[in-house]
């Protein structure tokens, strides 16, 4: 679904990463993990075909990513919107379906089809109820329900998914996550979950990435989320905690570079 051979993006002289391998099949769930300015957002970027590579190869769907656009359910971070702004939430699953038509022309029977597709998509995502209430006016949890079901409204063979869980409390990322994986078993989609919290996802997870200032390293949660992994890519000591199921990354309180981003302290975790 998407390959990726000797990879590397770069900002000027700043490399973000580089020799990176990847692959992801289909119905893999892949988290994407790292700390700011790790380059986990411009990997999408560059996985939508909107930031070239500084060298190596990337394919979706074995095309150029911007020939394989079409196939790829798109779900960014949250934004801020204004309680004024008219967009509703089933325009914004309509753009899924037709924003990339331009002119006039879904009247009559297309158009009906299409209002017919928006409804069911917004009862699947649970979105029903708010299907015309303008979107600043919706709770984080309910615009992400709404977002999703803009990215799967033409059924994508990949779902990236860009910090979908961020400023979401706990009830609405278990629902958020529940709502990725539900697609990606029912049609063996791949998603690609970028996330700073491991935790939400971690039982759905086949495989992680992780993105650090000491280079990357691809393999399961398990072989990736140890304390000798992180401690190699920090290039400083850190800990990995396991508690009832849960991974809490913990570095050493002297050294700034330390990641704190994995532990959830929503449910009063400390390491």
């Amino acid at each position: 679904m998407i390959a990726l051979r000797g990879a590397a993006l770069s900002y000027g002289e700043r490399t973000v990463w580089q020799d990176l391998d990847l692959n992801l099949k289909p119905g893999e769930f892949l988290a994407v993990l790292g700390p700011n300015g790790s380059g986990k957002s411009s990997l999408v970027r560059a996985l939508l075909g909107r930031q070239p590579l500084s060298a190596g190869t990337l394919t979706v769907l074995g095309r150029r990513p911007r020939d394989a656009a079409r196939h790829i359910g798109y779900i960014p971070q949250q934004a801020e919107l204004s309680a004024q702004a008219p967009l509703r939430a089933r325009d914004l699953v309509r753009f899924g379906i037709d924003g990339h038509r331009f002119g006039p022309g879904l009247r009559g029977l297309r158009g009906s089809a299409i209002h017919r597709q928006v409804n069911a998509m917004l009862e699947a995502v649970g979105a029903a109820a708010y299907a015309d209430v303008p979107l600043g006016m919706l709770s984080g949890g309910e615009r992400q329900r709404v977002r999703i079901g803009q990215a799967l409204a033409t059924g994508p063979s990949i779902l990236l998914c860009d910090e979908p869980l961020a400023s979401l409390d706990l009830h609405h990322q278990r629902a958020v996550t529940e709502l990725v994986d539900g697609r990606r078993r029912s049609h063996h989609t791949a998603v690609l979950f970028v996330t700073h919290d491991i935790n939400p996802v971690l039982d759905r997870v086949d495989h992680v990435l992780y993105l650090a200032p000491g280079g990357h390293r691809v393999g399961t949660p398990d072989e990736v989320l140890t304390s000798d992994s992180l401690s190699q890519l920090y290039q400083t000591q850190v800990d990995v905690i396991r508690v009832r199921g849960r991974v809490l990354v913990v570095g050493t309180p002297d050294d700034p570079a330390a990641p704190a981003h994995h532990t959830d302290t929503q449910e009063g975790a400390r390491p």
